[in-house]
């Protein structure tokens, strides 16, 4: 799909759809949970459709309702030898360790841009849980076979948290007897308040030891009903943010500002007055490329940190953040593991390329607002992943969106 986005002043109001990362650790929570599961506010996009494809592979029944969704399971249960992931990197690395924790063995593969996302950590610490892995270059897919047994284990959180998640989840709904997992150089560590705070809800005691070590404490398995919320995802949120900041016209509703997302943090930097700014954003990389947009529109030299979590994405977002940037005009350096980027007056009309990834798209079209004439994006489709009604909603704030589907 190629979207045409005119330059405009958008007014009105729009609602974020669920978060994403909330939805799919509460479908690997209900999986592991042994009785029925309510999750309000249920994700639609492609990762929470994956998240619920990956669940009812391994054994959960999955009933839909207007406003819900209602998970059953008795535990992992497989009904297919195959797990696919689709393109989801934290669907991937959250129920491979899940997974891992039945004997029978499991093929865990993707599509698209997951066959290249790493996946070193689990070559790395499988064999010593008890569970045998065939790897492809630490690469989808990969064959596991368990019972996962929790240990003792150290790992290194610079790639992802994602992989903390996973293990995380494996070993609250597993561990026998008390067990630590220490934890080096851990990036986004707001994930992990995320991660913790669903197993809590699942009634799961984990000790956080200033994200260097977390011991679980094994927990009766409750057989109750639990119900949760799937809060509105300050991801996706993020675009209008910054759209409001350039233009002045948004109201974004059922935000939690209080909220444990990490990409909260927009807060901390976007204002209508559009200073420059010092932003690190290691713990939150999937706001730069909406960041690197917001830059362009501020008074001077804005640096953003963190530009090494970048690479392994649904693109390499530092050459796909930095190809934008050049197209729309936008002056920049990049160094080492930040960007520095002048702002400018108006961005320049384009065609500009999604590299297939949600976020450069929704960015690409937050970017046409602050331009000359319009800006296309090409294989913008892409948004479906977090945000499937992302035009829809850019239209009804009154922006001129063509959608050719061709």
């Amino acid at each position: 799909m190629q979207a045409i986005i005119s330059p405009g002043k958008p007014s009105g109001s729009i609602t974020p759809p669920a978060s994403k990362s909330l939805m799919q650790r509460a479908c690997a929570a209900a999986l592991l949970h042994t009785g029925k599961t309510i999750i309000n506010n249920p994700g639609i996009s492609g990762d929470d459709k994956a998240a619920l494809n990956i669940i009812q592979q391994l054994g959960a029944h999955v009933r839909h309702s207007k406003d819900y969704i209602e998970i059953t399971s008795h535990g992992i249960n497989p009904n297919s030898d195959i797990i696919n992931c689709h393109e989801s990197g934290l669907s991937a690395r959250l129920f491979i360790p899940i997974a891992a924790l039945h004997h029978q063995p499991l093929t865990i593969t993707g599509e698209g841009s997951l066959l290249s996302r790493p996946m070193d950590v689990f070559g790395e610490i499988f064999p010593s849980l008890g569970v045998s892995i065939e790897r492809n270059n630490n690469l989808l897919p990969i064959t596991i076979k368990g019972p996962l047994h929790p240990q003792n284990i150290s790992i290194d959180g610079s790639l992802s948290s994602q992989f903390l998640t996973g293990l995380l989840f494996a070993y609250a709904f597993a561990a026998k007897e008390a067990v630590a997992i220490t934890v080096t150089n851990l990036n986004s560590k707001p994930y992990i308040d995320l991660t913790l705070d669903v197993l809590r809800q699942f009634g799961k005691n984990i000790t956080n030891n200033n994200y260097q070590n977390f011991t679980i404490h094994p927990q009766p398995a409750p057989h109750d009903d639990v119900e949760l919320t799937i809060e509105a995802d300050w991801s996706a949120a993020s675009n209008f943010v910054v759209a409001d900041a350039i233009t002045n016209g948004i109201e974004i509703k059922n935000l939690n500002t209080s909220s444990l997302q990490a990409d909260r943090a927009i807060l901390q930097v976007v204002n209508k007055e559009r200073t420059a700014f010092d932003f690190d954003a290691t713990d939150c990389p999937d706001l730069i490329p909406i960041l690197a947009v917001y830059a362009g529109t501020c008074n001077g030299i804005s640096i953003i940190r963190g530009t090494n979590r970048l690479i392994h994405k649904e693109s390499n977002r530092v050459a796909s953040t930095t190809a934008l940037l050049s197209s729309l005009g936008i002056a920049f350096i990049i160094e080492d593991n930040l960007m520095r980027i002048t702002g400018t007056q108006q961005f320049k009309s384009c065609v500009v390329d999604s590299y297939n990834d949600h976020r450069m798209a929704m960015a690409a079209a937050v970017a046409a607002l602050y331009a000359d004439g319009d800006i296309t994006i090409n294989r913008a489709e892409a948004v479906a992943k977090s945000y499937p009604g992302f035009f829809k909603d850019l239209a009804a704030l009154g922006v001129k969106c063509n959608l050719n589907y061709e």
